[in-house]
């Protein structure tokens, strides 16, 4: 693997099958005697400017189970909340670090923290991709039918989000077919869909129901992203009719499964009835984030 995670393009499929196979491997062997430490005697960064529940407390636990000591620093109350450069930072913390995870707005961020520091970078989410999420997804279905490639799967709400941009490249490398069901004006990355990483196409559509027919598997999320707080009213009224109610559900195969990366504002992008229906994965994917993560640090982290 490369030095560092900033989105899924940094990892081949030949990556991609070594995060699955090791993720699974380290799910089967938590809290057994024997699980490996390989981070013993490492600290390892946790820089957040956003908020978070999964992704920071599966980091943390994910760091102490494999023996190192996770070091948490809000940004805003870091030098870099108050104008030190990210060059300067990212050379003064790979002198103490074995690794940097960070949760932070711009993806240059994380392009800049990587070109100055020669310790590995995770991207644990920007605004413009959440590589660690969409391989914990892939994994989950993995975990669920068996298999990857040739499955289809149903994107429905904000074609734009760091979320669908993190599915498309996850997707390619699987070899998942993913229809991205969005309006117009949050409309997926054309350079995006087709940048070909592996087997998996992607496509973009209007139609609900087109995206929606013979799916294995339906992902939603917010609506309102952190950050596009102003632009809630407008993103509400935009994308209501692509709600993942059980009217749209009954459109997929009678055994397709739910995913919701979370937190789910029910009644908004999702109803109820839906997370809590028999076909809702949501929280076997939330615990995967755990197992993957190890897995990506496992083989970044050394």
């Amino acid at each position: 693997m490369k030095k560092d995670l900033l989105s899924c393009m940094d990892i081949t499929r030949a990556d991609f099958e070594r995060i699955l196979s090791l993720s699974a491997e380290l799910k089967e062997g938590r809290g057994k005697p024997g699980a490996p430490k390989p981070f013993e005697g490492k600290s390892v960064g946790m820089i957040f400017a956003k908020s978070s529940t999964r992704t920071r407390v599966s980091f943390e636990v994910g760091i102490f189970e494999l023996g190192g000591h996770p070091v948490y620093l809000d940004q805003s109350r870091t030098q870099m909340g108050r104008g030190e450069t990210v060059p300067d930072t990212a050379r003064v913390l790979e002198r103490y670090l074995a690794g940097i995870v960070i949760r932070t707005f711009a993806q240059q961020d994380l392009i800049d923290l990587a070109a100055n520091a020669h310790i590995p970078i995770i991207n644990a989410l920007t605004d413009d991709f959440h590589p660690c999420q969409a391989l914990t997804d892939m994994f989950t279905m993995y975990e669920h039918a068996g298999k990857l490639e040739g499955l289809k799967l149903a994107y429905l709400g904000d074609g734009a989000s760091n979320m669908a941009n993190s599915l498309m490249l996850a997707s390619q490398l699987a070899g998942v077919n993913m229809v991205i069901a969005a309006p117009e004006e949050y409309k997926p990355r054309q350079d995006l869909m087709e940048k070909n990483l592996g087997p998996g196409k992607c496509a973009w559509t209007k139609c609900v129901r087109e995206a929606m027919a013979d799916a294995d598997f339906v992902y939603t999320d917010v609506w309102v992203s952190m950050g596009f707080e102003e632009e809630s009213k407008r993103r509400m009224a935009i994308l209501q009719p692509y709600q993942l109610n059980m009217d749209v559900l009954k459109l997929a195969k009678p055994s397709v499964k739910v995913l919701h990366c979370l937190p789910a504002h029910r009644g908004e992008e999702i109803t109820d009835d839906v997370m809590e229906s028999p076909n809702s994965i949501v929280f076997d994917q939330a615990e995967n984030r755990l197992h993957v993560q190890k897995a990506i640090m496992s083989l970044l982290i050394h």
